[in-house]
């Protein structure tokens, strides 16, 4: 029988792990309000890879982890405007098309899905896209 991490404590370690600047250094993420006891809202960025169009460019998230985090995935919008196959380009709400999204288990986190869309961004697919002016919002 395994343990269940409660929601809180996941979190807690995710945001500690960003802070301290471990996993990969062209992510970052941090609570909207400092305050926020229920570590709900998240601010995120990611920087374009490179050898692709979103080479050096910033891009700006937010995350929200609902009550049913990490059963459940976050729910993850661009902030910054991007065009990606799983984003919506109306809203900017990244769908169930990034795998990270559509095969969540609870030992994924934030950053896994941070993670997933920056590796997306080198997609032969997502290559050709063509992109919108830079510093362009939602």
């Amino acid at each position: 029988m395994s343990v269940v991490v409660p929601r809180n404590f996941k979190l807690l370690e995710e945001l500690e792990a960003s802070e301290k600047g471990t996993g990969d250094m062209s992510i970052s993420m941090g609570l909207v309000d400092p305050d926020d006891i229920f570590l709900t809202e998240w601010n995120a960025s990611i920087l374009g890879p490179g050898v692709s169009p979103f080479d050096g460019q910033l891009y700006e998230l937010r995350v929200t982890c609902g009550d049913d985090y990490p059963q459940r995935p976050p729910v993850v919008r661009f902030v910054t405007r991007i065009n990606l196959t799983c984003v919506d380009q109306r809203t900017g709400m990244v769908t169930s098309e990034l795998p990270a999204i559509a095969n969540w288990n609870r030992s994924m986190s934030i950053e896994s899905v941070l993670v997933a869309i920056k590796n997306l961004m080198t997609s032969p697919q997502n290559r050709r896209l063509p992109q919108p002016a830079e510093g362009s919002r939602f």
